[in-house]
């Protein structure tokens, strides 16, 4: 074995890096963006205009 050999080249590990990059970009984009349009799309008005759930319920007469 030579010792005095590198274990990576310079291009392979900015090629690593670039993909690591990369790579948490798109994951952090996969998880924020989500949230983000239902967040932004979601309506106020639909928490608002929801009718309190009460039902009456009517004995019969025997």
């Amino acid at each position: 074995m030579n010792l005095n050999s590198q274990s990576a080249n310079s291009t392979d590990t900015y090629s690593h890096r670039l993909a690591d990059i990369v790579g948490t970009a798109i994951a952090l984009i996969t998880l924020t963006l989500p949230v983000f349009f239902i967040a932004h799309y979601s309506s106020t008005d639909v928490l608002n205009s929801q009718q309190p759930l009460s039902y009456n319920i009517q004995k019969s007469q025997e």
